[in-house]
């Protein structure tokens, strides 16, 4: 597989020593039938005792050195196993990172997830399985042939009639079980999509009463993921029986004849016993091999499903052209910006504005006109299928990524708070300085109920911030986009849970001691109404677009928001 080539080629060396005992290890196993078969046809007819104790004696060793040598090669073999899962995840989980907006939306969250949790499970556990029994079982089934041939060919040759038959029935049932094992992820897909969203709104369903429709909502999935494993599982199972079948057929055959042969003299009973315990061996091995089609199987779907991610092409737009020189009334560009989330119909239509550097630019209207998508845009989550963004004059698909997302302080509407402390949530793993933490704090109106707390900026939030109001949890996330001190401010209905004396406090803090060019998406006219340009959103199109008080005058739909928000007039 071409994932396991990778991420194993730098583990060679420890594969090769894991690999060299494991087969020594076998060796001496293999030896035990051997040396049990010379004790009892060679040295318990010459009646004396001391041969017979060095033969056991050797029989111990040999059994020590194969327990020893196992041990030693299947500690490696995790060794190496979870080096190489360690690998692929963090592979995995970066290039989850850097998908773009699009990609995410089709591989789905809940899919993502699952390729990180259980598909890395499965690759994980087929190459431990590959090198404690992988190497194992062909020794014992090739050396178990070899050996038995020597012994007596005739009965080797009956015992070994029966591997093809054997073999063809194993290939069959793994190429029909590997399309099943990818049906099977899918499900695991669908399942944790469930899970995720009744995690994610367990609040809700509790305050609705919903606990009943939740679970039988899970109940389906699972059900549909037990029924998609019963049928990869009954099909795979398959092979078992057969193989025991076949193996159970050759072994009476090989008892049959081999005691007509003692019977004729033509062999001994201590090399029957032999055989036995060699084909012992053997249909254990046959056993094994079985189980490590079934993993390939299922690893192979799971491989490939992390490949999916891992050599997903990059799909932005890149521009040549050469920056452009911009005045500072045009840091911020759109010029005539189409955009369709499916390609069909436009979400984004004829898109253009123009914002000064250091200005406040306020973007209002329902739900669903195009606000947050115009955002992404910006901030190139997603990108535009046609027209021109421009930031200080340099065409966005020209810009390094990194370099554009350092210029972004953003307060998105599902943003998140992580299970640490206040200061750790600010600073966000970047370089901020306690004392910037502090004045951003102080900038979003956070300081004074994060200093009431008794460990101040060292008070443990839980995940999501649940420990905390939502006008709380609004504030810190603002705090944390204004520690790094952004070129460009977004913030996307980032005061909807803020009372209308903290909102104008805030809006006052980032107008008087910031100098941060802002972008303000609201659904309240007043978080927007001080903007030097608003734009008034209706269906992905501008339907009015100037100061709060020329939408007053030439924006029915902007006033009649007004109207009904604050009856035409406002006091701050």
């Amino acid at each position: 597989m071409k994932l396991l080539a990778k991420y194993l080629r730098p583990l060679l060396r420890s594969i090769a020593f894991g690999m060299t005992v494991k087969i020594v290890a076998t060796l001496f196993e293999l030896g035990l039938p051997y040396i049990l078969s010379y004790i009892m046809d060679e040295l318990v007819p010459l009646h004396r005792v001391v041969p017979i104790l060095i033969g056991g004696a050797a029989m111990i060793v040999a059994a020590l050195a194969a327990m020893l040598g196992n041990v030693i090669a299947n500690r490696n073999a995790a060794k190496v196993a979870r080096e190489a899962s360690r690998h692929i995840r963090h592979d995995l989980f970066e290039a989850t990172m850097h998908l773009s907006s699009r990609q995410t939306d089709a591989f789905t969250v809940p899919s993502l997830e699952s390729r990180l949790t259980s598909d890395t499970y499965n690759v994980h556990h087929f190459i431990g399985m590959m090198q404690r029994i992988g190497v194992r079982a062909p020794i014992l089934l090739l050396g178990g042939m070899i050996i038995t041939l020597v012994l007596d060919f005739r009965l080797a040759l009956i015992m070994q009639a029966v591997l093809p038959l054997i073999g063809l029935s194993v290939f069959l049932i793994t190429k029909r079980g590997m399309p099943l094992y990818r049906e099977n992820q899918k499900a695991v897909d669908a399942m944790v999509r469930v899970v995720r969203e009744d995690c994610q709104g367990v609040r809700v369903i509790k305050a609705l009463s919903k606990e009943d429709y939740e679970n039988r909502r899970y109940d389906k999935a699972n059900a549909d993921l037990s029924a998609k494993e019963r049928h990869a599982g009954v099909t795979m199972a398959a092979s078992q029986p057969l193989m025991s079948l076949f193996l159970n057929l050759g072994l009476v055959a090989v008892i049959f004849l081999g005691a007509h042969f003692v019977n004729a003299d033509l062999s001994k009973p201590g090399r029957i016993i032999a055989f036995i315990q060699y084909f012992t061996l053997m249909s254990t091995a046959m056993t094994t091999i079985t189980r490590i089609f079934v993993n390939y199987t299922k690893s192979v779907a799971s491989a490939n499903r992390i490949l999916e991610v891992l050599e997903a092409s990059e799909d932005c737009r890149r521009s040549d052209a050469a920056p452009a020189a911009a005045t500072e009334e045009d840091f911020v560009v759109f010029d005539h910006v189409n955009f369709s989330y499916n390609g069909r119909k436009n979400n984004l239509t004829d898109i253009s504005f123009r914002l000064r550097r250091g200005g406040t630019l306020g973007i209002i209207g329902a739900t669903g006109s195009g606000k947050t998508t115009l955002i992404s845009l910006l901030m190139r989550f997603y990108d535009a299928d046609s027209g021109s963004i421009r930031i200080g004059g340099e065409d966005l698909y020209a810009m390094d990524a990194e370099k554009l997302h350092k210029m972004f302080g953003v307060v998105m509407q599902n943003d998140f708070i992580s299970a640490d402390t206040v200061s750790e949530n600010i600073r966000f793993g970047r370089d901020v300085s306690d004392e910037s933490v502090r004045r951003a704090a102080a900038l979003a109106q956070a300081a004074d109920f994060i200093e009431a707390f008794p460990e101040g900026y060292e008070h443990r939030l839980t995940a999501k911030g649940t420990n905390v109001s939502g006008g709380q949890r609004q504030r810190l996330l603002i705090a944390r986009a204004l520690a790094g001190d952004p070129e460009i401010l977004i913030l996307d209905d980032a005061s909807s849970a803020l009372d209308y004396k903290t909102d104008a406090s805030l809006r006052r803090a980032i107008r008087e001691e910031l100098h941060t060019t802002t972008v303000v998406v609201a659904q309240r006219v007043s978080s927007v109404m001080f903007a030097d340009h608003i734009l008034v959103l209706d269906h992905g199109r501008i339907i009015g677009a100037g100061t709060h008080e020329e939408l007053l005058e030439q924006c029915p739909a902007y006033r009649e928001i007004s109207d009904s928000q604050m009856g035409g007039a406002f006091l701050e």
